[in-house]
């Protein structure tokens, strides 16, 4: 596995702007977001009690739904091995969980949340803040064995200055930041299993979600057919479980996420392409990465940001077929894939996981799209 670079929790001062003419900051990239799209196309209703609270025994064992143009099937996720085939390129997401989530306090009493989105420095962090009273700049905030004090703010973003290093203080007292769907607080279990077996590196405050169906043994039989697997970082950022609020899609401000995709993913990409293979992106976290680093069908090295929104009327360059997991509805995510599989495909496709009560959202089952365009 290749290593880390410029994204990783301590390196966030290298990062560097991508070439000109990449997709790595644009809203979208080779088209305009359709003005017709309406938040209210993306709605649905999902029965509480689908809304997965714990992750299966084994990993493997959830169920996949293999959504193909106008077909569908109902098989596991231990199946993978057996829809793909040698000379195929899995692309994965090697990002790893902190515990970013910590509660302290005000000097008035007051209780303070605190997620950290991104260490900018040692001692220095930009972090969602819930608190009664929005903090001002130069207020302290205590937190077990430390303090920090607002520094200033972006945004919804508030810098905040440590009297102690920031990855340390998260490794000791920090919780694993659990979407707000899951009622439970975080224990062990979570701190093992809100994990891909192949996370490497630090700096995401949520999970690559669709990856944490494979397993060890897995990975091995895809090697075993001769499937290849690369590795892209992209840091999951707190903007994942952002809703959005604008009627018109259009409108819609595309959080930023720090990516990494090397050398030698690139080339692996470009290799699979040009050979006739096919390009498994393991969830829309790796899709929007290499989706990124590609221009004009060609995958080159980059470290930067990426506000890549991908919505119905996107063309993929990379990608061809997409493993995910079932989404929060009127979510990018979900706009994501009906851009990837057909609205109408995707829609379908929810229906029958409702009525064949599949579990959603990040603990949930899996679904493998095949792209419509």
């Amino acid at each position: 596995m290749p290593g880390c670079g410029a994204t990783d929790l301590n390196c966030r001062d290298r990062i560097r702007p991508p070439r000109e003419g990449g997709n790595a900051v644009e809203p979208v990239a080779g088209h305009a977001i359709p003005n017709d799209l309406k938040l209210a196309d993306f709605d649905f209703e999902l029965p509480a009690h689908l809304i997965a609270q714990r992750p299966l025994p084994d990993r493997a064992a959830s169920r996949l739904l293999h959504l193909a143009g106008d077909g569908l099937t109902d098989r596991h996720f231990s199946d993978l091995p057996d829809l793909l085939e040698a000379g195929d390129l899995v692309l994965l997401n090697d990002t790893r969980v902190i515990k970013a989530r910590l509660f302290g306090s005000k000097p008035s009493g007051g209780s303070v949340e605190a997620l950290i989105e991104r260490v900018i420095a040692p001692r220095t962090a930009l972090a969602l803040l819930r608190t009664s009273h929005s903090p001002r700049s130069g207020q302290r905030i205590d937190f077990a064995g430390a303090h920090a004090i607002v520094s200033g703010r972006a945004g919804e973003l508030f810098e905040l200055r440590f009297d102690t290093e920031v990855a340390p203080l998260l490794a000791r007292i920090g919780q694993v930041p659990l979407p707000p769907y899951i009622e439970h607080t975080p224990d062990a279990l979570d701190e093992a299993r809100y994990q891909t077996v192949y996370a490497r590196c630090e700096g995401a405050v949520a999970a690559p979600t669709a990856g944490l169906h494979l397993t060890q043994a897995l990975l091995e039989r895809l090697d075993a057919r001769g499937v290849a697997t690369a590795f892209v970082t992209l840091h999951v950022g707190a903007g994942t479980f952002a809703p959005v609020r604008t009627e018109r899609v259009a409108d819609h401000v595309m959080h930023a996420e720090r990516y990494r995709v090397g050398e030698a993913t690139a080339r692996a990409v470009n290799a699979t392409r040009a050979a006739g293979g096919r390009v498994l992106a393991v969830g829309t976290t790796a899709l929007r990465a290499i989706e990124s680093a590609a221009h004009d069908g060609i995958v080159t090295p980059v470290d930067a940001e990426t506000r890549l929104f991908v919505v119905p009327g996107y063309r993929f360059q990379v990608v061809d077929r997409l493993i995910t997991n079932f989404h929060l509805p009127r979510s990018t995510l979900l706009m994501l894939l009906c851009a990837f599989a057909g609205f109408e495909h995707v829609k379908r496709a929810y229906r029958h996981a409702i009525k064949r009560r599949y579990r959603f959202y990040s603990y949930g089952d899996a679904m493998l799209a095949e792209r419509a365009t």
